[in-house]
């Protein structure tokens, strides 16, 4: 049975770079240029960076392939390209869109604060220089926080709303129409817009970090950002972060970002290759950008201390909006020039948030179009009222504990991490993967090996999962409690947040049970046609499989109960393993495409993959359980440590070397093969 791509006229990128530097404005947002440097700083600093090249490198570049095949593949938007492959899947879709609504209604509310910075800025600049937050020492540090809280915010401590900011409502507006502006004529718009619009923030980066590692005791600042603190690797937090951040980094998971983007190439358009070169270019912007602002920093740190009210980096170096809008302001307002250097830093942070708003926006755009049929020139608007009309929660007084909160439970257990494990689960175990791997080979610089379904059918689900299980205890053994606090009283926020990540699955179910426009048998609907063959052998690994999930539900419970049976958890990994290589090998191997393996073998094998997960997950908490492990990073070096420069020169390495590679694959590959790529104006594609 033969299975060739959709073929259908769809709206196309200009060229091959406006669809990469596209998909590189998505992953370059805000989240790289104040939440990295910050989780870096957090959890454990040069050593944060072990997770997360194993989240971007590992598991971040096979799932952008994985995502991009799929939207190519099927030439729609995330639900209709799940539901091709089979319509009882196409909750997915609609499960990672409309949590990429929920972002995209907060994301906004941040880069209106960029947009009212940059215009504070520029009156400073007219001003003569003045900013409205400069100040001096400690007492410049208080006048800071001041001013983003109280003065700009009227930020109230409590969740309950208060009144609207109108102060933020108007960049909020500003920044819905500028989001329309790049997208309402199409992809075409788009793809000659980020040729502005990514390559800015990149030049405004560079000259914040030349600027910031010229300043004196910009080393001092490095220290507390590369200095490796080892010992917090032992917690499910810094893994946990790693990953969320690599997700949402990457635009992973969510939103349908990248399978929208992969949705709109050329038939002939490369897929591997582009999915390193922008998971590379992403990963040297986070790290760039946590050089440029512990750089400044550190300077800052100096200049306190030569004028005789010091201020330790760690004093200014908080996470979230923080570091944005309180930390980076305040040390700019040290330097020279101040003025024209926060206007140069709050226009980078525009520029780069600017890409990934409208991208999110695109997404949900094309999926609504996707199914529905309705014209972009209606739903676009509609869609941006709404979108404007949800973010006026979070620009009230008590908003941005709810931004906080949202935004935590999207990084959370049950967040961004969780919806890549579904996502991996379904299209590995329940669909043909192989398929989606040699049509990803037919059209890239460089192949894929069989070793590629085996990482999304076994070893990325596993480690997602793993995550998942320890993540969940600590959430579960939490001092304070999590739903519920010490005295059985529920945590009303808490309970909000858990509810909307419950929801959005959920509403996504009743979506996509809409009728919506017929697209004709999907392939997944073809290949569950075909014959099944192995249902006694599925039956066996199906029954290992329960077996394995009912002793690691029973140890997990004891764990949290504070009990450990060590013994009892070895029980759990024999049966497990021995379903998923049976399940691996009836989902693997086909007669000549005349029949498939039997349902009870595709779930034998997603069950059995996660009791494996499990299993890790349980061991490393027996594992850490006895250490006592510090709850705060404490960084003693105020110089960078011999490590530290390793760590510098490997990563420098890593990016240099790795997007060197990528470009040769490319140019050979070209001079090779000349017809590799067209030019994406040519209309219908040659068959």
């Amino acid at each position: 049975m033969s299975l060739e791509p959709f073929e259908e006229q769809r709206e196309s990128w200009g060229t091959r770079g406006g669809f990469v530097l596209a998909a590189v404005g998505s992953a370059v947002g805000l989240g790289n240029l104040w939440r990295f440097p910050y989780e870096l700083y957090d959890h454990g600093g040069g050593a944060f960076l072990i997770p997360y090249i194993i989240a971007v490198f590992v598991i971040g570049v096979p799932m952008l392939i994985l995502e991009f095949s799929l939207g190519h593949f099927t030439q729609r938007a995330a639900p209709d390209a799940f539901a091709r492959g089979h319509k009882r899947f196409e909750f997915i879709g609609w499960w990672t869109t409309l949590l990429g609504f929920v972002i995209i209604s907060f994301y906004a509310v941040i880069l209106a604060y960029c947009f009212s910075f940059m215009s504070l800025s520029i009156k400073g600049i007219l001003a003569g220089g003045e900013l409205p937050w400069a100040g001096e020492g400690l007492e410049g540090v208080k006048k800071a926080e001041e001013f983003f809280f109280h003065t700009y915010l009227g930020h109230k401590e409590e969740f309950a709303l208060g009144s609207i900011r109108w102060n933020v409502f108007w960049p909020l507006v500003i920044t819905w129409v500028v989001m329309y502006l790049c997208i309402f004529r199409g992809v075409r718009l788009v793809g000659k817009i980020v040729w502005l619009t990514v390559p800015l923030p990149w030049l405004m980066l560079l000259i914040l970090t030349v600027r910031g590692l010229t300043l004196e005791g910009s080393i001092q600042g490095l220290a507390y950002y590369l200095n490796p603190t080892w010992s917090e690797l032992a917690k499910a937090t810094t893994w946990r972060f790693a990953f969320s951040q690599a997700f949402f980094s990457l635009s992973l998971a969510f939103g349908g970002v990248m399978i929208t983007y992969a949705s709109f190439l050329h038939r002939r358009s490369d897929l591997n290759n582009n999915a390193a070169i922008i998971a590379i270019a992403d990963f040297g912007t986070s790290f760039v950008a946590g050089l440029a602002v512990f750089a400044t920093l550190g300077g800052m740190a100096f200049v306190t201390q030569q004028a005789g009210h010091p201020v330790a980096v760690e004093n200014v170096a908080k996470g979230g909006p923080s570091l944005a809008f309180v930390a980076f302001p305040y040390a700019l307002a040290q330097l020279p020039y101040s003025a024209w250097f926060s206007f140069v830093f709050f226009f980078a942070l525009v520029t780069l948030g600017i890409d990934s708003g409208f991208s999110i926006t695109e997404s949900v755009l094309a999926s609504v179009v996707d199914k529905t049929g309705w014209k972009r020139s209606i739903v676009l608007p509609v869609m941006s009222v709404i979108g404007l009309g949800t973010g006026i929660i979070y620009i009230t007084e008590g908003g941005l504990n709810w931004l906080w909160l949202i935004g935590d439970f999207i990084d959370g257990t049950w967040g961004l991490a969780f919806l890549g494990l579904a996502e991996c689960m379904v299209l590995g175990w329940l669909w043909k993967i192989d398929l989606l791997r040699r049509h990803a080979n037919d059209r890239s610089d460089w192949r894929l090996g069989k070793w590629w379904d085996y990482l999304i059918r076994i070893c990325i689900p596993i480690t997602l999962c793993a995550l998942f299980v320890w993540s969940l205890f600590g959430d579960f053994t939490k001092e304070g409690g999590f739903l519920r606090d010490g005295v059985g009283d529920w945590i009303l926020p808490n309970c909000v947040g858990m509810s909307i990540m419950i929801l959005v699955p959920l509403v996504g179910i009743l979506v996509s049970f809409a009728k919506g426009r017929s697209r004709g048998q999907g392939w997944g609907n073809a290949l569950y046609e075909l014959p099944i063959r192995g249902r006694l052998w599925g039956v066996i690994s199906l029954v290992l499989a329960v077996v394995s999930a009912l002793v690691v539900a029973i140890l997990f419970k004891m764990a949290v109960d504070g009990q450990s049976e060590k013994t009892l958890l070895w029980l759990a990994l024999p049966p497990a393993i021995a379903a998923v290589i049976i399940s691996n090998y009836m989902v693997g191997t086909r007669n000549g495409s005349t029949a498939k393996a039997s349902w009870f073998a595709r779930w034998a094998g997603l069950l059995a993959t996660a009791d494996i997960g499990g299993f890790i997950a349980l061991s490393l908490i027996y594992l850490t359980e006895q250490k006592d492990v510090a709850e705060q990073v404490v960084h003693a070096q105020e110089q960078l440590s011999g490590i530290s420069y390793l760590i510098l020169s490997a990563v420098f390495l890593l990016i240099i070397g790795g997007l060197a590679w990528c470009f040769y694959r490319a140019l050979s590959t070209s001079n090779e093969k000349n017809d590799t790529h067209y030019p994406d104006e040519v209309g219908l594609e040659e068959h």
